[in-house]
């Protein structure tokens, strides 16, 4: 069986989101991207909702306060795309809209 390995020592050491990619640098000198569009929420937020993020779990997450969205390392590592359901993420952006937050569609 083929399985992923993550260093316990690993962590996140920076984080870099565009309009079409997310990008971790490691503790360990990787870089590592996934398309944005694996992730609705940051996708549809704002350049500046995207660039407010915070380390979480002591640099195995990251959390993006403003989006209410939370990665981890270890699926970013993995390749996993959101699994917020369909239904949850239009009632986020719905909520949103309501709210008069922009997106990047604004």
């Amino acid at each position: 069986m083929n399985t992923l390995t993550i260093d316990s020592h690993l962590r996140i050491e920076d984080v870099k989101v565009d309009s079409s990619t997310l990008r971790i640098d490691l503790s360990d000198g990787r870089s590592v991207s996934a398309p944005l569009v694996w992730y609705p929420r940051l996708l549809n937020g704002t350049a500046r909702e995207r660039r407010k993020w915070q380390l979480i779990g002591d640099g195995l997450g990251i959390h993006w306060p403003d989006l209410d969205e939370d990665l981890s390392m270890d699926g970013i590592l993995q390749g996993r795309p959101s699994f917020e359901s369909p239904k949850s993420f239009q009632k986020w952006l719905t909520a949103r809209k309501k709210k008069g937050q922009a997106t990047r569609w604004s």
